[in-house]
């Protein structure tokens, strides 16, 4: 797998990629993207994915497009995974309701260690869940993290709405 570290305005983001695409982002700095932090010139994977980044990260990306590879997860991590990537931009789901859309509407802490486990946080937007009643309640980055996620989304979509 090859690193990079880019700066946000929530702190470092490693990103890791294969040959098929972007299969980790972690907060802070992991060793092996320290060794190299900017690999991005010689490489057009992982240079997408920081542009990407960048763009969400200034308000002027909704959507990422860079391929990603999951390559770990049981079946039920997966399609929360999957689930959560169909969450828009600028809106929250209640792990409950992640649980119900996946078939199990008892799952609701299930969907919570799945998100905990979620490889690929930011782009598969794990911070779009949120606890009953909206209660920001648990993610991997911390909440200020999630809370700065949720309140960047909410208003680049405010903004849109009101042009």
């Amino acid at each position: 797998m090859r690193w990079t570290v880019l700066d946000t305005p929530i702190g470092a983001l490693s990103v890791g990629a294969d040959e098929v695409g972007v299969c980790r982002v972690r907060f802070g700095p992991v060793e092996a993207a320290t060794e190299n932090p900017s690999p991005t010139a010689d490489d057009p994977l992982l240079a997408a994915a920081v542009a990407e980044l960048r763009a969400y990260f200034a308000g002027e990306l909704t959507e990422f497009t860079v391929p990603l590879h999951v390559r770990e997860g049981s079946e039920f991590e997966r399609a929360v995974w999957a689930e959560m990537s169909t969450i828009p931009y600028g809106e929250t789901r209640t792990y409950g309701e992640v649980a119900a859309a996946v078939g199990d509407q008892g799952a609701a802490r299930a969907v919570g260690v799945a998100c905990n486990r979620n490889p690929i946080p930011v782009i598969v937007p794990c911070h779009r869940i949120v606890g009953a009643g909206g209660k920001l309640v648990g993610f991997g980055g911390g909440l200020p993290r999630k809370r700065h996620l949720l309140e960047l989304e909410a208003g680049v979509a405010l903004q849109r709405a009101w042009r």
